[in-house]
């Protein structure tokens, strides 16, 4: 199995009341490896100035699936997802 992080974007009004359910679904099927809402931070750089932060992102989950698709079939329930919001998919490679 692989991991992945679902980004999601902040273009969607979500359900709020419909976290618990979503996540306790991925939590059963031993899929959930954790997640956060993403509040406000900075970019830094050792020299020079750094850009600005990714506006954008509202939140993480982590997820295992075999395979991109199975990560895609994930999002079913999803409240970002659900209400017509952007959710990006991204493989984290292991690197050991």
């Amino acid at each position: 199995m692989s991991e992945y992080i679902f980004l999601m974007h902040d273009d969607a009004v979500a359900d709020e009341n419909a976290w618990g359910p979503y996540l306790h679904r991925l939590q059963q099927g031993g899929f959930f490896q954790g997640g956060s809402a993403i509040g406000d931070g900075i970019c830094a750089r050792k020299s020079g100035a750094a850009g600005p932060i990714t506006g954008h992102i509202a939140g993480f989950i982590r997820v295992k699936a075999d395979g991109i698709d199975q990560a895609r079939s994930l999002l079913v329930g999803n409240p970002v997802f659900e209400a017509g919001g952007t959710v990006e998919i991204r493989e984290l490679p292991r690197t050991d």
